[in-house]
């Protein structure tokens, strides 16, 4: 065992487990590691990232207030739906028009259609993406959530949208929860609580895009990939639901997953370099942008002209 790489790469987890380091920190800090070639090699990233990642996913179905969730849903069915399956849809044609990677496009354009990261860590699994195509589909989503979290409040403001109108637009057009949250938080407090809820309604989505995307990535096999760790996912909300007594527990697990998807994410910066960057080339984040920008137009198009 090396110590010089293993010393560095073994803080650097243990200090992705901090509240000091958000999501885009950890897979900067995987990434820098990766390109001075301090991931130790005889530790199988890619496996353990996996199984982290389902674990993650699962505890954080703990935070989903599932009638809360449905009463979002029901009242904005017909935005969510069509945002939902247009983005899918339009991914699928615009990454094959542009000759980007089938699975690196279809893990974007989930991240921009439900939320983000989670969203791309949950399919993940399904479709069998391998850890670079992961890398660079959250590397697309998080430069545009930074983007988001600054430029938003300022058009909201400077197309005097209301609250209520800048809260749903928010949580359809801005990937992470965590960038809606901060976006929502900085335009008002009915803005925050409209996003916030609104967004954990299309968290739900989660699990039936996670099932159908096994069977479309099947390839050709004779048995679909079910990512069973989704069922988990169902399970915990439905406890959490049920067993309202127990919440501070709930929120200890959802508090500790969200730590443990900071550090997947930390590993699969590890996977990431330099050169396979340079090899992948700018349309992934071309394919993000484009995206980005016809979920957004098209939104505050609906929600203002409707």
């Amino acid at each position: 065992m090396n110590l010089k790489k293993s010393v560095p790469f073994y803080l650097a987890a243990l200090f992705c487990l901090t509240p000091w380091v958000s999501s885009p920190t950890a897979l900067v800090i995987g990434f820098l590691l990766a390109s001075l070639g301090l991931v130790p090699e005889h530790l199988e990233v890619g496996k353990l990232t996996k199984k982290l990642l389902a674990y993650s996913i699962v505890g954080l179905g703990f935070g989903i207030q599932f009638e809360k969730a449905l009463a979002v849903t029901g009242d904005g069915i017909g935005l969510i739906i069509a945002t939902i399956i247009g983005t899918l849809v339009i991914g699928w044609f615009l990454a094959k028009r542009m000759g980007l990677d089938r699975t690196t496009g279809y893990l974007i354009s989930s991240g921009t259609a439900i939320c983000g990261g989670s969203a791309i860590a949950a399919v993940a699994p399904a479709i069998k993406a391998d850890d670079e195509q992961i890398g660079l589909a959250l590397a697309t989503v998080f430069v545009l959530n930074s983007v988001a979290l600054f430029l938003f409040p300022m058009i909201g403001h400077a197309l005097e949208l209301s609250q209520q109108t800048f809260g749903t637009w928010a949580a359809i057009a801005i990937h992470d929860t965590s960038s809606v949250v901060g976006a929502a938080s900085a335009y008002g407090e009915e803005a925050l609580t409209t996003a916030t809820t609104l967004k954990l309604a299309r968290a739900l989505w989660i699990i039936p895009i996670a099932l159908v995307s096994a069977m479309i990535f099947k390839n050709g096999q004779k048995k679909i990939t079910i990512p069973y760790f989704i069922f988990f996912y169902c399970a915990a909300i439905a406890v959490s639901d049920l067993l309202p007594q127990f919440e501070m527990a709930y929120q200890s697990i959802f508090d500790v997953s969200k730590r443990a998807l900071v550090v997947c994410l930390f590993l699969i910066g590890c996977g990431i370099s330099v050169e396979k960057l340079k090899a992948a080339g700018p349309k992934p984040l071309m394919f993000g942008i484009t995206m980005w920008v016809m979920i957004s137009t098209g939104s505050l198009a609906w929600l203002t002209l409707a």
